[in-house]
């Protein structure tokens, strides 16, 4: 039933594609494959390993090396060897030519980028550190640009591939104690359906993945863990929200919202005043008095 659904949004986003013979002359050679950046852990690795197990070649990308290799080694195994891991810093100016020579090296070319690297910052805006609030903005914000920005017109060029932006639930609404991350995933949500109506039709999938918490380590990593959400607010697993995130992707869904009750929440948020959700949303993210000193957590 799926493929079938499948097939016909395939049919209604390619409805305006003219794709450029040289553009796929120019990719004759290479196989297309599925680019998950922030991919060792978390989310990222949930993705990759979905895409991998429906037979597509995966490029990981990561800042660590062993880390990386670790996660790669347990996806590739007995799937041969289309998993790719590249060692990258996303953040670094020439990412993306030199995540292309990687790719072409090894016989690839990105035909879906996800963008899923990210950190977070939790406390308060006016004590937290500025150095990791430009780190955040420029892995948030200017690396996930950069990428999209490089990938899209050579899927245009193509008529197909697809861009998964991966934000979250909280960047439909401010959030007190974490108000840069909710800003920059606000951002990721904004640019993500603006671009997807500009090219609407051309043969490019373009989504962004907005879950609410999930069980990871990212909350941890950013001193969140013992803050009122992760305590009263049901967490999805990975593997349920990479499950939901590919689904709504290959159907052609733009802002794809994993589970019923963020599902709900974010339904909320939309028809709530900020008068009442702003105030809610700071109850629940505020920090226990314990955590309260300067936050961060990251993943690339």
């Amino acid at each position: 039933m799926l493929d079938t659904l499948v097939s016909l949004a395939d049919l209604w986003i390619g409805r305006r594609a003219t794709p450029q013979p040289g553009a796929m002359a120019d990719v004759a050679s290479l196989q297309p494959c599925v680019v998950v950046t922030g991919a060792s852990q978390g989310i990222g690795f949930a993705l990759a390993s979905h895409f991998a197990n429906t037979g597509r070649p995966v490029a990981m990308v990561a800042r660590s090396r062993d880390a990386l290799d670790r996660a790669a080694a347990s996806i590739r195994h007995g799937r041969g060897p289309a998993i790719l891991a590249v060692p990258l810093d996303v953040t670094d100016t020439d990412a993306p030519a030199r995540l292309d020579a990687a790719l072409r090296e090894a016989g690839f070319y990105a035909d879906i980028l996800i963008n899923n690297a990210g950190m977070g910052l939790s406390g308060s805006f006016s004590t937290d550190d500025a150095d990791r609030l430009t780190t955040l903005i420029t892995l948030n914000i200017t690396a996930a640009t950069r990428l999209m920005r490089h990938a899209l017109p050579a899927m245009i060029r193509r008529g197909r591939g697809g861009i998964l932006n991966v934000s979250s639930l909280g960047g439909l609404v401010p959030g007190p104690h974490q108000a840069a991350y909710y800003a920059s995933k606000a951002y990721l949500i904004s640019l993500t359906e603006a671009v997807a109506y500009e090219e609407r039709g051309r043969g490019v999938r373009i989504a962004t993945v907005a879950p609410g918490p999930v069980n990871t380590g990212f909350h941890r990593a950013m001193q969140a863990e013992n803050a009122l959400y992760r305590r009263v607010v049901p967490a999805l697993s990975t593997q349920a929200v990479a499950a939901s995130a590919y689904r709504g992707f290959m159907l052609g869904r733009r802002v794809i919202v994993p589970g019923f009750l963020p599902w709900a929440a974010a339904l909320a948020v939309k028809i709530l005043p900020h008068a009442l959700t702003v105030p809610l949303v700071s109850l629940l993210l505020a920090p226990a008095p314990e955590t309260d000193a300067v936050r961060g957590g990251e993943a690339r």
